[in-house]
C-alpha cells in the first residue's frame, strides 16, 4: 500500500502532494514502483495534528481520487475518520475505507455497510492531538487484539461483511517504543484473529528511538524495511509504506528465499 498524503502537515511528506497534479504524479509513480493499493488521505494523524473540517478534507481528496481513478485500476483506499468523506471518496472511485478510529464516528459502521467497501479497522489509544502524551497498557498485545475483535463485531453487526474487514494494530498511535516493539514481536497473534492485517510502520518515530541518527523521517528507510519484513514473516496481508520500490525489492528477495 503506497501512501499519498494530500495534506500540508503530515509528519514525513506534508505539503508535497497537496496539489492534485502533484498528488496524481506521486500516485502513478507509486503504482509504477509496484504499489498494489494507493492510500489517499486529506487529514494528518501525526501526533499533535489538528482536525480538518469535513469540507476541507473532501476538497483535498475527491479531486485527487477522481484523477487517479481515471488513470489506473489499482484499488484506492481513503484514509479518513469521517463517514461523509468516506462516502464522497467511494463515489469518486475509492473502494477501501481506512479508518484510524475503527469506525467509531456516529453512523460510521452503518455507512461502511451501505457503501459495501472494504474497511480497515485500526487501534489507537486516545486521539492524534494527545495520543503520545502518556500511553499505558496492562498487556498491549491482549488489549489491542480485544479492541480489534470488538470493533470487527460492531462492523459486522451493522452489516459489513466479514470478508470485507481488515485489522491494523496501529503502530505509533498511542504507543511507546516498548508497546510498538511488543506488537511487532507478537504480530502473528493479531494475524491469527482470522482477518487480513495491515501493518503501517513506515518512517515512524519509534524507528528514531532505536537509531537516534534517523531524526529525519526520510532517513528511516532501513528500519522501515526491517519492519515490513517482520510483518511479512508474521503473515501480514499488506504493508503501508512511503518507499514502495525499496519495499517491493526487499519483499521479493525475502520471498525468493522461502
Amino acid at each position: 500500500m503506497g501512501i499519498v498524503n494530500a495534506t500540508p502537515d503530515s509528519f514525513s511528506d506534508g505539503g508535497l502532494f497537496l496539489d492534485p497534479d502533484a498528488g496524481l504524479d506521486h500516485a502513478l509513480a507509486l503504482v509504477a514502483a509496484g504499489a498494489d493499493i494507493l492510500d489517499i488521505g486529506g487529514e494528518s494523524s501525526r501526533p499533535g495534528a489538528q482536525p480538518v473540517s469535513e469540507a476541507d478534507e473532501i476538497a483535498r481528496v475527491v479531486p485527487l481520487i477522481s484523477r487517479v481513478r481515471a488513470r489506473t485500476s489499482v484499488p484506492i483506499s481513503i484514509d479518513t475518520v469521517k463517514p461523509a468523506v468516506a462516502r464522497a471518496a467511494v463515489l469518486a472511485g475509492a473502494s477501501i475505507w481506512n479508518d484510524i478510529t475503527a469506525l467509531s464516528a456516529p453512523g460510521a459502521p452503518e455507512t461502511a455497510a451501505e457503501l459495501g467497501c472494504e474497511v480497515i479497522l485500526m487501534h489507537m489509544q486516545g486521539e492524534p492531538r494527545t495520543m503520545q502524551a502518556d500511553p499505558r497498557y496492562g498487556d498491549v498485545v491482549a488489549e489491542v487484539c480485544e479492541f480489534l475483535l470488538a470493533r470487527a463485531r460492531v462492523a459486522m453487526a451493522a452489516g459489513v461483511a466479514r470478508d470485507r474487514i481488515w485489522l491494523d494494530p496501529g503502530i505509533g498511535f498511542g504507543k511507546t517504543l516498548e508497546h510498538n516493539l511488543a506488537l511487532l514481536a507478537a504480530l502473528d497473534q493479531i494475524t491469527a484473529l482470522g482477518f487480513p492485517v495491515l501493518l503501517g510502520a513506515s518512517r515512524k518515530s519509534f524507528l528514531a528511538r532505536l537509531d537516534p541518527a534517523a531524526r529525519d523521517p526520510a532517513h528511516r528507510l532501513g528500519g522501515s524495511l526491517a519492519a515490513a519484513l517482520v510483518g511479512a514473516l508474521a503473515g501480514a496481508a499488506c504493508v503501508r509504506v512511503h518507499d514502495v520500490a525499496e519495499t517491493v525489492q526487499a519483499l521479493r528477495v525475502w520471498e525468493a528465499t522461502r
